[in-house]
């Protein structure tokens, strides 16, 4: 991949009132309160980010080249012989003295990961080359598992399905959004990251996978067996509403979404669509050159996006404004929509073609870059503010919506109302008839 192919993710944001009951042996008969985060990250993507990807190769001791430049070694190295030596005595401390095994191999990775993680950078990340596959996976928008988005509940500090995709493995053994997963095949994964429990959701084609989840209202908990299979992202999804209202919404960004959308835009044109509602709640991100494809196919020409790094060089994403949208616009937005929904909210709301509804944004307004190191590993740092066309920085802010609506899970659930996006149709309306 290039310099220009940049990487955008989220870190979906669940409601602080969610509580369950932990302990299987204790099982909570109160009804929860959950609140709707459409679509968070399919099985794996948790932290927002926007990466951009280069390669580093390693020539010699004494100089990384990257491939748009030289890049120049310090003189001075925290590697002094007296660092040298002391890793010596942990590496041979280790050796002699733990209790377990750990091969030299981890040792090393231990070493970079920790180098990095010194940072004190959040979404900094030392990838070994498994790590790297994941990655490249990521980005391809096809992998191996169950076919369902993956986000985190802050309150119960349990994964959670925030999307199932349609006719995937996961929809096949009866998974539904708004589960909480509370063990994979056996294990607790409270408090585990999220690309680790990808990593135990994910697996080889016709395996299976045993995941006990807990679902709203029920007392008892449930295990769900799901057989892997190959599946691609299914990113966009369209629905034609009442009054010739056109309904996209965007689960993610990657590098099938771009044509997916373009695809659905064209259904809804043929549809005769009077205005349309894209909803990007709960969308963690994706790819950036994938938002700034879509922003292309309804902005007016001007700034899309621009970033910059310490240096104070910027970096612009236009748009020519020769695919302006011709009717009326809402974007639905929540405390879930990060980076790259952030990057199209933004757009819409600085250049004045369309209300947002719901809750304000998560705020991921930070650019991070993945260094390719020739061992087939890689390094990732943050190296840039990203900003709205009108110059706004939303990192840890976010993007306040024109009309801010709570979703009310009672109606949700008991009713099927879902009144974020009732609120979005009442404000199109207006829009569409002045």
């Amino acid at each position: 991949m290039n310099e220009e192919n940049e990487v955008v993710g989220g870190e979906a944001v669940e409601n602080p009132e969610t509580n369950i009951n932990t302990d299987k042996k204790t099982k909570d008969k109160n009804k929860t309160k959950w609140c709707w985060l459409l679509l968070g990250l399919f099985a794996g993507v948790a932290l927002s980010q926007i990466v951009v990807l280069v390669m580093l190769k390693v020539n010699g001791r004494d100089t990384l080249f990257l491939q748009n430049g030289l890049l120049d070694r310090k003189k001075d190295t925290i590697l002094s012989n007296d660092v040298k030596e002391k890793i010596d005595l942990l590496e041979n401390s280790i050796d002699q003295f733990y209790i377990s095994e750990v091969s030299d191999e981890e040792l090393v990775d231990g070493i970079y990961e920790g180098l990095v993680d010194a940072t004190g950078d959040r979404y900094a990340d030392y990838y070994t080359k498994d790590d790297m596959e994941k990655l490249r996976e990521k980005t391809t928008g096809v992998f191996y598992g169950i076919g369902a988005y993956v986000g985190v509940d802050t309150s119960t500090n349990y994964p959670k399905l925030t999307g199932i995709f349609e006719d995937s493995p996961a929809e096949k053994a009866g998974l539904k959004a708004e589960d909480i997963i509370v063990e994979i095949d056996g294990k607790n994964v409270n408090g585990m990251e999220l690309e680790e429990v990808v990593s135990y959701i994910k697996g080889p084609q016709g395996t299976q996978v045993v995941l006990t989840i807990y679902r709203n209202g029920e007392t008892e908990y449930r295990d769900i067996t799901v057989t892997r299979d190959k599946v691609e992202s299914i990113t966009v999804s369209y629905q034609l509403l009442e009054d010739n209202i056109a309904y996209i919404r965007i689960h993610q960004f990657e590098s099938v979404t771009s044509n997916q959308f373009a695809e659905k835009l064209k259904q809804a044109r043929d549809d005769q669509m009077k205005g349309l509602i894209i909803d990007l709640r709960s969308n963690p991100g994706g790819t950036l050159e994938s938002v700034i494809e879509v922003a292309r196919q309804m902005l007016p020409e001007g700034m899309i996006v621009y970033t910059e790094d310490k240096y104070g060089k910027k970096n612009e994403f236009k748009c020519n404004g020769a695919k302006q949208l011709e009717v009326p616009l809402v974007i639905l937005v929540n405390e879930g929509s990060a980076s790259a929904a952030e990057i199209l909210a933004g757009a819409v709301k600085d250049h004045g073609i369309g209300k947002l509804v719901g809750k304000t944004t998560f705020g991921k307004g930070i650019v991070q870059k993945v260094f390719y190191i020739s061992d087939g590993t890689a390094v990732k740092l943050t190296i840039s503010h990203y900003y709205t066309p009108n110059g706004n920085d939303i990192h840890e802010v976010g993007i306040k919506p024109d009309v801010e609506v709570d979703l009310d899970p009672d109606k949700y659930y008991d009713e099927e109302v879902d009144t974020q996006l009732e609120k979005a149709k009442e404000v199109l309306l207006k829009l569409m008839h002045g």
